[in-house]
């Protein structure tokens, strides 16, 4: 018996497409400007770096489209 590599997963891409074609809804504002002050809080870059972005995505919705 001749054994398939990799193995074939049909509902991997089915689930991949569908996320594709479904806009993902951001969470409000003040809720991403208070991650921004809890990660300036912390000192976290990466953190102040992600919900920086993530503000201006949900304020402009054209940036990044």
């Amino acid at each position: 018996m001749k054994k398939k590599w990799p193995i074939s997963r049909p509902t991997e891409h089915a689930a991949l497409r569908a996320c594709d074609r479904t806009p993902r809804r951001l969470p409000p504002v003040p809720a991403l400007m208070a991650a921004l002050i809890d990660a300036v809080d912390h000192d976290d870059r990466e953190g102040i770096c992600l919900a920086a972005h993530r503000v201006v995505r949900a304020a402009a919705p054209e940036v990044g489209a």
